[in-house]
């Protein structure tokens, strides 16, 4: 009996191996196994494909050199998009019309968004254009990137030339993003969709006309998902507060207003 009781007393301490691959009071995790992993990239490909994609650019990190001091910046979009700026170069009449084109749509961003506000008494989009403007505006004077070199500029583009021009991040594109994210909460799915292919559209256009690098539009689309979630949780502590209560979620849209307004 006490020998019984001192190999018990040995396991206890981390001595002995037990089944299902328990060692040392460690279990190994479920999804290390064959159909562990088979589980892990069928429920969840998108953790997995960011788990390959880390794999990837960790070695890639260190084979690629540094751009000199002196060399212009790198950007694989300006690459991508070379031949259509080569035809917007030739046909200043194309840069005009496609810079009004894009003005409307920046319009129709912010007519869209002061509506949802005035017009329907649903502040989040506002609240969030307003967070998303000021850090744009404290990020461009913090870091004011060089313009590119090959900028095709427009009198009829907004901003106009390169007056106040702060490249990071693309408000264009992070106003579009707020918008079509209140659209979508809104139930104008359809409208969403149109936003977010015109958005698609104007990054294309913004690259081929070097008026953004790849960074600042994707940091622009990142922005306005962050600003948009910020702004939502501005307004559900304030109904929480002036309520006494959580709100339902379902009812952000409806009652965020009262969040505002009571202050």
């Amino acid at each position: 009996m006490p020998d019984r009781a001192a190999g018990g007393a040995m396991e206890r301490k981390g001595g002995g191996v037990g089944g299902g691959g328990e060692v040392g009071g460690w279990r190994r995790p479920e999804w290390c196994s064959a159909a562990g992993v088979a589980g892990v990239l069928r429920r969840h490909p998108a953790a997995a494909a960011f788990g390959c994609g880390l794999l990837l650019f960790m070695p890639v990190e260190y084979t690629i050199p540094m751009v000199p001091p002196a060399a212009p910046p790198v950007d694989l979009g300006f690459a991508a998009t070379a031949a259509l700026h080569a035809g917007i170069a030739a046909r200043p009449w194309l840069n005009s019309l496609l810079a009004v084109l894009n003005t409307v749509f920046v319009a129709m961003q912010a007519a869209y968004i002061l509506w949802a506000i005035l017009g329907e008494g649903r502040p989040r989009a506002a609240v969030a254009a307003m967070m998303m403007f000021t850090c744009r505006g404290a990020l461009g004077c913090a870091t004011q990137l060089p313009l590119p070199a090959e900028f095709l500029g427009s009198g009829m583009d907004f901003p106009v030339g390169n007056v106040s021009f702060f490249l990071f991040f693309s408000g264009h594109v992070a106003g579009a993003v707020i918008a079509a994210e209140d659209m979508r909460r809104a139930g104008r799915r359809g409208m969403a969709r149109l936003y977010d292919a015109l958005n698609l559209l104007q990054g294309v256009r913004l690259l081929a006309c070097r008026g953004h690098y790849t960074i600042d539009l994707a940091v622009g689309v990142g922005a306005g998902l962050l600003f948009d979630m910020l702004a939502g949780r501005y307004l559900d502590g304030k109904n929480a507060v002036d309520g006494g209560a959580a709100v339902a979620p379902g009812s952000r849209c409806c009652s965020c207003h009262k969040a505002l307004l009571s202050q």
